[in-house]
């Protein structure tokens, strides 16, 4: 491994993601990218009407919270990026696809079997669609 991308949002599993992300990049003297991909809401009709999931100082938090764990892990240097989608899943794996990452690693769990059936689930999108290998924490 040589470039690891780490897809973290508010939630706890999030914390565990960027844990590993970052012992995975200690052990193999990896880089690593911490993702945060702002879901975009509403405005389907009309784009400029969209709103975001987070606001920028939530976005700024949830990066710097996962910083920290996965230096805490003994990850030396950490990378963060924000990006913006409706479609999570995708846009996790098409930025590690264009910046050429050759791990991801992502949270997964919270969700209820009858929540995944209806909303689906980002990080099994993540593992079908990745264009490298998956670690999926829990």
């Amino acid at each position: 491994m040589k470039k690891i991308l780490c897809a973290v949002d508010d939630c706890e599993h999030s914390k565990v993601a960027a844990r590993l992300a970052g012992t995975l990049a200690a052990a193999t003297a990896a880089d690593l990218t911490l993702l945060a991909v702002n879901e975009l809401i509403g405005g389907y009709i009309r784009s400029d009407a969209s709103a975001r999931l987070w606001t920028a100082p939530q976005v700024r938090k949830l990066l710097d919270d996962a910083t920290a764990e996965a230096k805490a892990a003994g990850a030396a240097k950490v990378e963060v990026v924000e990006a913006e989608s409706r479609d999570v899943a995708r846009a996790i794996s098409q930025f590690a696809e264009q910046h050429g990452f050759d791990h991801i690693v992502i949270g997964s769990g919270g969700k209820s079997a009858v929540s995944r059936l209806v909303l689906g689930s980002v990080s099994a999108d993540v593992v079908n669609r990745a264009p490298c290998p998956v670690t999926v924490a829990r």
